[in-house]
């Protein structure tokens, strides 16, 4: 039996531990790797709250700062028990709930401040964990972008933890345009200050563009024994530099990973998606449960400064409870440049959309919450267009619902990873309209199990977006039989997590079955 221990930010294993897609397969992979028998381990942060009428296994002690701190370790209570799957989480008071889905902070004037000091508390006690065995012998660490990779740096510097290299350790980049970049020195949330300790290589630490900073990114790219990208087409793509808005490749880092990949440590495998056991919404339901859900934001103090704006989404959908459109375009996800750039830059494009809808006596629905200045933009069109539908808020209920009622999913997005979205839509039969870039290009086939567009300009980006949106809505309106084959073609697609564990095994645990 191999035992693995999985490292991150978040799991939805765990009640309220999700931010984004990195959470789904945090949950998803250790399911897999179970039901081969073997034992995994599962540890994120507690912040402030995970841990909370949960079982203590034990207490860490470890030095940071020049001085002795101390953490808890929980084993914690996940939404469903597996057989050989063990959830914890790391208490400290310093490793605080962030205002992003009570995870991450946002540190709009010095990036990465508080979340640094967090995971390098958190990275440390992992750290000491496995040293003390607190999850037995292990065989594979397995860790999940920058916030994990303060690990290898221990590993790689600190006499204390040179017990690791025994270790092998798995990293999987989800985001590499989020790369934990912060001074070396002269900054409370600088390596220095939390590693005063024990000398270490500032030069393969550093960040290429700002040479006094870590990037703990890099990190991982550097140090792991192999790299692992969510897609085989993201890995194509970041080995090339980036030129937005055109192209995101690389960030910056398409050095490390082209060493990487000439060494054979990088790999892309596409991420599954979970087809057993999942919520099942009630056909017929979305504008009632989205009105259910306004009123219940409406109550929240956080969302008063938006209770007019709630109030005008609710008054909006109270129509379509006895008046449905006759076609729903839709899209769930963080309001980022990632997910909306084009949107953004293109606001009359998104407009120009929701004006081919109302032709045919359709309606956009966007779900989401996320950077102030997309929320404000969305908001502002939605109040001048009575078909744009913006759910500004979180619930799984009206996601749901939206999987299950959407005639074509929207997915726009500047650069992904991999992209869990499309996959959920597609499992219910909806095609998708996609950005033909990463992990979209390995999901959705144009014309096949949906619609893409590209471009050689930004301006052609956004001509062709419009252009095979009117492609897509002519083949509802006027082939239905095609618009059927379609449909029936995404719901038969299947993105297992079983193909994917297989080529885990084989590619980044080096382990045969």
């Amino acid at each position: 039996m191999n035992n693995f221990l999985f490292v991150a930010a978040e799991n939805d294993a765990l009640y309220n531990c999700k931010a984004g897609g990195m959470g789904d397969v945090v949950r998803d992979v250790p399911r897999q790797i179970s039901s081969r028998g073997d034992k995994v381990h599962v540890v994120v942060p507690a912040y402030s709250r995970l841990h909370q009428n949960e079982t203590l296994k034990t207490t860490l002690t470890f030095n940071l700062r020049g001085t002795t701190y101390t953490a808890e370790l929980y084993e914690v209570t996940p939404k469903k028990k597996f057989r050989n799957i063990h959830h914890y989480v790391i208490h400290h008071p310093e490793i605080e709930a962030g205002d992003i889905a009570h995870i991450y902070h946002n540190d709009p004037t010095e990036p990465f401040y508080t979340d640094a000091i967090k995971y390098f508390i958190f990275c440390t006690a992992v750290a000491e964990a496995i040293k003390i065995e607190a999850f037995g012998k292990l065989d594979i660490v397995h860790m999940h972008d920058w916030h994990t990779s303060l690990i290898l740096f221990l590993k790689k510097f600190h006499r204390g933890y040179k017990v690791l290299e025994k270790i092998r350790f798995v990293y999987s980049i989800h985001n590499l345009a989020i790369q934990g970049i912060r001074p070396f020195e002269n900054n409370y949330s600088s390596l220095r200050n939390w590693f005063p300790d024990f000398p270490f290589d500032k030069e393969v630490l550093m960040d290429y563009r700002y040479q006094d900073c870590v990037n703990l990114m890099a990190v991982g790219i550097r140090f792991a024994d192999v790299v692992h990208t969510v897609s085989p087409s993201y890995k194509e793509d970041i080995l090339k530099a980036s030129r937005p808005p055109e192209f995101i490749g690389g960030e910056g880092l398409e050095k490390d990973l082209l060493k990487a990949n000439n060494e054979g440590r990088l790999v892309g495998i596409l991420n599954g998606s979970n087809y057993k056991n999942i919520r099942v919404a009630e056909k017929g339901k979305l504008y009632l449960v989205t009105v259910n859900a306004i009123f219940k934001w409406l109550q929240e103090e956080s969302k008063k400064y938006k209770a007019d704006f709630l109030a005008h989404t609710g008054e909006k959908i109270v129509k379509y409870l006895t008046e449905p459109p006759s076609f729903i375009c839709s899209s769930v996800a963080r309001l980022t440049e990632q997910k909306f750039y084009f949107f953004k830059k293109s606001p009359e494009a998104f407009v120009e959309i929701l004006k081919k809808l109302d032709k045919i006596n359709g309606v956009f629905i966007l779900l989401g919450t996320g950077a102030p200045d997309y929320e404000s933009l969305f908001r502002k069109i939605s109040y001048e267009n009575k078909n744009f539908i913006f759910i500004n808020g979180q619930s799984e209920d009206v996601i749901d619902a939206i999987y299950l009622e959407t005639d074509l999913y929207f997915m726009p997005s500047l650069f992904e990873p991999c992209g869990i979205s499309q996959m959920l839509a597609m499992r219910n039969g909806n095609p998708c309209l996609v950005h033909h870039t990463g992990g979209l290009k390995d999901t959705v086939e144009h014309l096949k199990t949906g619609f893409s567009f590209d471009g050689a300009s930004y301006n052609e980006k956004i001509k062709n977006m419009l252009s095979i949106f009117d492609t897509a809505l002519s083949i509802y309106d006027k082939e239905r039989p095609r618009w059927k084959r379609i449909q029936d073609n995404a719901k038969n697609k299947r993105f297992t997590w079983e193909k994917s564990v297989d080529e885990y095994y084989k590619l980044l645990y080096s382990i045969n079955q």
